[in-house]
């Protein structure tokens, strides 16, 4: 039986993560905004976006 490796790294409230030697995706906690062939080319457009903060419900 084989184990998949996840690599991960939280940039500007984003995740850069790469799961079994796949392509590197950038996500927030419910949405999957990119997919890359390389860590940089991840990392670059993770850093290039506005700083990610998740909202809470107004009534709470």
């Amino acid at each position: 039986m084989s184990v998949s490796q996840l690599l991960k790294t939280h940039v500007n409230g984003y995740d850069v993560i790469r799961v079994g030697g796949g392509p590197w995706k950038v996500c927030t906690g419910t949405d999957r905004l990119g997919s890359f062939q390389t860590r940089e080319e991840a990392m670059a457009y993770a850093v290039s976006l506005p700083m990610h903060r998740v909202r809470q419900p107004a009534n709470q």
